[in-house]
Order: structure tokens, then C-alpha cells, then sequence
């Protein structure tokens, strides 16, 4: 069943959010990271989008080990279409599921910026 944007601002999401979903969404099918720390997301094969990861990279946080450009630069799109890094790139993160750090790839879309 699908909602419209008034059901999504009923259930309390902000109303970007509500538009996103009322829209359909979209699907994250490419990642490429920047020595800036930003993302360039590509959705549906068509849109790209830039992320900013800055504000989320900092101490005692999950994204911490981010902070090391080489870490950062290892980005992918998992097979759940949301955007990954593996703590360590020796083990495989769908045997270890404690090796991945993970963001939605719908939390992106809605607070990045399009790109042209």
C-alpha cells in the first residue's frame, strides 16, 4: 500500500522526508568518495547527489575510524543499496557483520545537495 505526503507528515516525518517517501524513493546504485570527505551518490542510475560526511565524522562515534582518508575511501554500495565501509578490508563483512559501518542511503539523499 502505497502513502501519500500527508500520511508520512502524520506519522511525524520532516517534510523532506515526507516527500522522499510519498515520491517512491529512490535506490543508491553508485558511491565515490572525495579527499573532502563528501560522497557523490549516484540514485537510480540517473541523479547524483553530494553527501557530506564531515559533521558525522568524530570522536567516539561509530564513523570515527572514518577520519583516516584511506578508511573513508573504501565506500560502497552493500547489497541493501546503503552506503558501507569496512572497519577492516581483510574481513568479510557478511561473515562478520560487526566489520561494516553502514548509512542509509535514504537518510543521504534527503540531507545532500543534487549535483548537475
Amino acid at each position: 500500500m502505497e502513502h501519500g505526503y500527508d500520511w508520512y507528515i502524520e506519522m511525524g516525518c520532516e517534510p523532506a522526508v515526507a516527500r522522499f517517501f510519498a515520491d517512491g524513493g529512490k535506490i543508491a546504485t553508485g558511491v565515490k568518495a572525495n579527499p573532502d570527505y563528501t560522497l557523490i551518490i549516484e540514485y537510480d542510475h540517473t541523479e547524483h547527489r553530494l553527501f557530506d560526511m564531515k559533521p558525522l565524522i568524530r570522536p567516539n562515534t561509530v564513523f570515527e575510524f572514518l577520519s583516516d582518508i584511506d578508511n573513508f575511501m573504501r565506500v560502497y554500495i552493500d547489497d541493501t543499496h546503503n552506503i558501507c565501509w569496512d572497519k577492516d578490508p581483510n574481513i568479510d563483512s557478511n561473515i562478520v557483520w560487526s566489520n561494516k559501518v553502514d548509512i542509509s542511503a535514504d537518510n543521504c539523499y534527503v540531507k545532500s545537495t543534487p549535483i548537475d
